[in-house]
């Protein structure tokens, strides 16, 4: 019994001792929390206070796991912006600091995946895999570290890449009434990027559920969404998610550029995010202006689409370009909004009703749109073939409007106005069908030297294919000199004329023993 005891009174001595040891070794470390409460929760925001150290811009978390951010800095209080559902959330529930700007993952792992502007996945294929955050506010690369816009982004759209280039880097508009065709266009640009080393950002701004679940169907569809990383806010979601929406988007695409590649990002649209952001402003109780908006909704545009460029070499020569989308209400581009986005862009691609209405589709108005970087983002052949195709097509409308009021038209007004039929004609274009360089070039020089004007028009569409056909079978190397070469030589006219007059041939025998048997 005792031989027990003083075992056991070892083991206290032993356990007490171990226990004084950690004790007087143990360092507390004191971590300093600043927590406040909710004053009040309004549509999408909330007011708060108790966080005298809270920075703009800076995230705050909410109970539930609902993050906001600090938008307006009174003395009183703090104003902030919902990034998440907040229908459980009531006055005096606390809110905590945490330290950081709002940020999104960025890395190859978000290629091919659909996700909130949080980088919350919404695909089901389960969680993200990055290693690497980047703010989604992000000073905009210096003048000096950009270089020129001279490579051209190929769209796949005859209209654009013949009368309205684009180039990688640039900032090209496309605005129009809705049901136009605009994210149509956005789309077939898209599409056009396979195989062309060029990396995908679409955005969606507070688009219907099932409109955002159309477009993904699509580029699964196509294959597109391989290189395409789809960021999402609905509808319904809360306005501050819509706001943050595309500069999260925009700092994905940033990381690709800054590794040296070529990205396209789409912002479809930007109406809803200056409406999210008037929304939140007015709530918050900023003062209103034009329409409604606050005073710096320039700001909040310009300052995103400045980060699309051309980086130069020492940067990796990496670019962004950016086609942002506005809706335009009863065809009206001096709105606010639609004005502001005019001036800060490089061009617009500007859609109509009247065309679409008609059927010309993709329904672009070549007098209203246009691209400031022009020939400089054109391949050389491009610009021989289609030089003088945009001022013929735009004498075309003109007369075409005169000709309504029954007016008597000389041969040469005839001629000119069959001629520009012909040129729409060729301009028409499927949805989701981006036709290849080879194949826009030998329908534009077939254009340019008149060959279609003997053509009937309701023969244009198979002769304009058979055109095309030809231009697909042009061998690599022919391909590669369209591609590189510094001017269009005659040699390789000729033989495009060639091709394109075997193509034809067909065609223009049937309309002369049509017109025979007329006689």
């Amino acid at each position: 019994m005792t031989a027990g005891t003083n075992l056991l009174q070892r083991l206290y001595n032993d356990t007490f001792a171990g226990l004084q040891q950690v004790r007087q070794s143990f360092a507390p470390q004191l971590q300093l929390h600043e927590v406040g409460h909710i004053i009040s929760i309004a549509t999408g925001i909330a007011k708060v206070s108790g966080l005298p150290g809270v920075g703009f811009e800076e995230v705050l978390r909410f109970p539930g796991d609902i993050y906001g951010i600090a938008f307006n800095i009174d003395e009183a209080e703090i104003g902030v912006v919902l990034l998440g559902d907040y229908w459980h959330l009531q006055a005096g529930d606390k809110v905590e600091r945490r330290g950081h700007l709002v940020d999104v993952p960025v890395g190859d792992g978000l290629i091919g995946r659909v996700i909130n502007p949080l980088g919350q996945p919404l695909d089901g294929k389960g969680r993200l895999v990055s290693t690497q955050r980047l703010p989604v506010e992000r000073p905009s690369p210096a003048i000096m570290a950009r270089s020129p816009v001279n490579v051209p982004l190929q769209t796949g759209i005859k209209v654009i890449d013949a009368l309205i280039p684009v180039g990688r880097g640039q900032r090209e508009l496309i605005l129009g009434d809705r049901q136009t065709g605009k994210t149509a266009i956005a789309l077939d640009t898209i599409l056009n990027q396979r195989e062309q080393n060029v990396l995908c950002v679409y955005c969606a701004i507070g688009q219907r559920a099932s409109g955002v679940a159309k477009v993904i169907a699509t580029l699964e569809e196509q294959g597109a969404l391989n290189y395409t990383v789809v960021v999402v806010t609905e509808g319904n979601d809360p306005p501050g998610l819509a706001y943050v929406a595309p500069y999260a988007a925009t700092s994905i695409a940033e990381y690709f550029m800054q590794q040296g590649r070529d990205v396209l990002i789409v912002y479809d649209d930007l109406t809803h995010h200056a409406r999210a952001y008037r929304e939140l402003s007015l709530l918050l109780r900023r003062p209103p202006g034009r329409e409604a908006f606050p005073g710096d909704i320039f700001y909040l545009h310009s300052r995103l689409l400045e980060r699309a460029t051309h980086l130069n070499a020492e940067l990796g020569s990496g670019s962004l370009t950016a086609l942002p989308i506005i809706e335009t209400e009863a065809e009206d581009i001096s709105a606010y909004i639609p004005t502001n986005l005019i001036s800060i862009t490089d061009g617009q691609i500007y859609l109509s009703p009247t065309l679409f209405e008609l059927g010309v589709l993709p329904a672009v108005d070549v007098g209203k749109s246009v691209s400031r970087v022009g020939g400089k983002a054109q391949r050389a052949a491009y610009r021989a073939v289609a030089a003088n195709l945009k001022l013929a097509y735009a004498q075309f409308e003109e007369l075409e409007s005169f000709a309504r009021f029954g007016a008597r038209l000389d041969d040469s007004t005839l001629k000119t106005i069959e001629h520009g039929r012909r040129i729409r004609a060729c301009l028409m274009q499927a949805e989701f069908s981006p036709v290849p360089m080879q194949e826009q070039i030998t329908v534009l020089l077939a254009l340019s030297e008149k060959l279609f004007d003997a053509i009937p028009l309701a023969d244009m569409p198979a002769a304009e294919l058979a055109v095309r056909h030809a231009g697909a079978a042009l061998s690599d190397k022919q391909v590669a000199t369209l591609e590189s070469a510094d001017k269009l030589i005659d040699a390789d006219r000729a033989a495009l004329l060639q091709l394109a007059r075997d193509a034809l041939a067909p065609y223009i025998a049937t309309a002369d023993s049509s017109e025979a048997a007329g006689e």
